[in-house]
């Protein structure tokens, strides 16, 4: 009996009456997990496509696969380059993992790095799954709906936005937080106008922000501190980052101490290719966020300061540095809490790049940005396509006015 048969089988037991009724939204989370739904819209008037939901999430995530891929090697690099030039003595399960299978720490293996990398990911992301995971199936079985596809996504973006050397149980808090919070108080999926990941991360980044941020956060070694290009821009001008944590290619190609999935530029950019070429995302948003963050960094520049470094540093360091490409691609296009309309995105997009900008330069007290610009921009997105939908209501009135 193959797999198919089995879910044929079982599924009265999970349906209205069966014995297991009450997890129905179990069985179907599972079974649609292996399985293409059998269920499609087949008539008329019902909008039609020929991506589903669990397919659109899918491409998502494989659009994350270019960014896990590098910040994984990346954090293992910082992590054993800092090894090497401290001469500090490794400890901990990762240390005994490494040393047991010979793999080791040198900065100048590639697979070294990865692995080493690897295993800061690994927990933090089985927490995320597991933590948010209950509290989506509690919800699910309490309110009877399916489990929806939307939290793949949401669990890998949360784990690629923390650095490597977060507590687990502050994951687990974070996600739950995320969950119930960002989405669920609202009624789930699709009626959430908070990223639920950015929301999780906000969570801790104010509940705990001796462990996400500073300079003690990013470089996965015990007693060895190295700060962000932020941080250094904001203190000495982005003049010293070419002596300190790499040049303009280094920061691009992301060869910087930073969060797992949000250092390097090139690989995300590479997922937005994609996304664009499967049309998941709407070029209008990410394009909106680049004109906003050019203007204002352009405007900044001109204006000028002699106490602040931050409104002298160019618009594409902005660019390469901090969650800038990561918030921009897989945070910013989210279709839930994004704005809907063609011009709403204009605006939405250069919001967020208008707010990352200054919350950079001109609050001292947080040099990172990107994702308060994210959640502002979440907030008045309903509102902005409130007010493009008003504006053509009464174009059109006026046109066909008698």
């Amino acid at each position: 009996m193959g797999a198919r048969d089995f879910f044929d089988r079982i599924e009265p037991q999970f349906e209205k009456g069966g014995k297991y009724e009450k997890y129905f939204p179990i069985y179907e989370m599972v079974e649609s997990f292996l399985f293409t739904p059998k269920t499609v819209t087949t008539a008329a008037p019902h909008a039609r496509s020929y991506i589903d939901m669990k397919r659109i999430m899918i491409y998502v995530v494989l659009a994350t696969f270019p960014a896990i891929l590098l910040g994984l090697w990346n954090v293992g690099l910082q992590a054993n380059e800092a090894l090497a030039v401290s001469g500090i003595d490794p400890t901990g399960w990762r240390a005994w993992v490494l040393s047991a299978t010979g793999i080791g720490f040198n900065p100048a293996n590639h697979f070294a790095n990865f692995i080493h990398g690897f295993l800061y990911f690994l927990p933090i992301y089985v927490v995320t799954v597991v933590a948010g995971g209950i509290c989506e199936v509690i919800f699910s079985v309490v309110r009877g709906h399916e489990v929806n596809e939307g939290f793949l996504v949401t669990s890998m973006l949360y784990a690629l936005i923390l650095p490597a050397t977060v507590p687990l149980w502050q994951v687990a808090l974070g996600i739950i937080f995320g969950v119930i919070i960002g989405k669920e108080v609202f009624g789930g999926t699709g009626k959430n106008f908070l990223n639920p990941a950015l929301t999780a991360r906000a969570f801790l980044y104010f509940a705990y922000p001796a462990q996400m941020s500073g300079d003690s956060v990013w470089i996965a070694v015990d007693g060895y501190t190295g700060a962000t290009s932020l941080a250094i821009a904001a203190s000495d001008g982005f003049q010293e980052l070419a002596g300190t944590t790499g040049t303009w290619w280094d920061h691009f190609w992301g060869f910087i101490p930073g969060s797992m999935g949000e250092t390097s530029t090139a690989a995300i950019l590479l997922g937005l290719v994609f996304l664009l070429a499967t049309k998941i995302v709407n070029w209008r948003i990410p394009a909106g966020v680049m004109l906003g963050t050019i203007a204002f960094t352009l405007l900044l520049n001109f204006i000028g300061s002699d106490t602040n470094p931050m409104f002298a540093m160019p618009w594409h360091w902005h660019l390469v540095m901090g969650g800038f490409a990561f918030g921009m691609v897989f945070m910013a296009t989210e279709p839930v809490s994004a704005s809907h309309t063609n011009a709403g995105r204009w605006i939405y997009g250069a919001l967020i790049g208008f707010m990352v900008v200054m919350i950079r330069v001109i609050n001292p007290a947080f040099p990172e940005g990107m994702m308060l610009a994210i959640l502002f921009g979440n907030v008045f997105a309903p509102l902005i396509d409130y007010f493009v939908v008003q504006a053509n209501i009464r174009r059109r009135a006026r046109r066909h006015a008698v």
